[in-house]
């Protein structure tokens, strides 16, 4: 959506209106809490320039993938800045509700002023609050779907996080989980290879077989990219630190059979894990 491609500017210029959102107690790992507030200010320019743009490709199918239907209530957790909560609000319409949970105040802060700033009715069904996502502060089955977009990895115990979404979840109802993918798989087709190496610079030189790529080249290839070319633009930001710190995250991050046992272990009926971007990318659709 072009409408969601601009300038966000730290909260403490005067030209980003803050507005008012839920403030609860949060428990978690002090030290990703603390990154993800410092990046909050340029997290979406970031991604578009990182990404060429095509998270947002990525971030419409996991919201597809959710199931979220008009008059729905639905939850999107670790939502940063909101770009999946805003797509959620247009899939559910203003007869819906949407709630944005996050434990970095100052991504919600971002979030708060996108919702003011792009001044779209539906926007307003969405709310905004900051909490743990191993202690969600909702009822049992209060939610018709659950998305979550580069969050899981984040999540010291991901195995409560995934028990809590199930809880708050209504019986046949989705989650749908996109982050990096950890794949497992050591073919990819000569179409993905491209995708890798226009979206994730494959090391200049570097000669691709025919028809496959390794899971050792796939990693080696990554860590470059992470390397040379993230770690280098998050530099222009003075966010070098913040972003040296994805490498090691998604090399702890589970590979999709994991994903999908771990959902199956926590009592959802069914897990699907699909690996999208050329296989870059990976979204976990489990149903309660």
């Amino acid at each position: 959506m072009a409408s969601l491609h601009f300038l966000l500017r730290p909260p403490s210029n005067p030209n980003l209106i803050a507005l008012p959102y839920k403030c609860r107690s949060v428990r978690c790992a002090n030290d990703r809490q603390a990154l993800f507030n410092r990046i909050a200010p340029v997290y979406d320019n970031l991604n578009d320039l990182l990404s060429l743009g095509q998270h947002r490709v990525w971030k419409r199918m996991a919201v597809s993938w959710s199931g979220a239907k008009r008059g729905d209530n639905v939850l999107d957790l670790c939502c940063g800045s909101g770009d999946l909560a805003f797509l959620l609000s247009e899939r559910v319409g203003s007869d819906g509700k949407v709630v944005g949970f996050d434990f970095s105040r100052e991504q919600l802060s971002v979030a708060s002023s996108r919702q003011h700033l792009l001044s779209k009715a539906c926007y307003k069904n969405i709310e905004w609050i900051e909490g743990d996502v191993t202690k969600l502060l909702f009822s049992d089955c209060s939610f018709d779907a659950i998305t979550m977009g580069y969050g899981l990895r984040n999540v010291l115990d991901r195995s409560k996080a995934m028990q809590e979404m199930f809880r708050v979840l209504k019986p046949g109802s989705r989650a749908s989980i996109l982050d990096f993918n950890k794949s497992n798989k050591q073919l990819v087709t000569s179409i993905q290879e491209v995708f890798i190496f226009l979206m994730y610079g494959i090391k200049p030189g570097h000669s691709l077989p025919s028809g496959q790529l390794s899971l050792a080249e796939g990693a080696d290839n990554m860590e470059w990219m992470i390397d040379n070319v993230v770690v280098p633009v998050a530099t222009g930001y003075g966010l070098a630190e913040e972003y040296e710190y994805l490498k090691s995250s998604i090399q702890e991050y589970l590979t999709g059979e994991e994903l999908e046992k771990l959902a199956l272990e926590t009592g959802f009926s069914d897990a699907k894990h699909y690996e999208i971007g050329g296989g870059i990318m990976g979204n976990l659709v489990a149903t309660r």
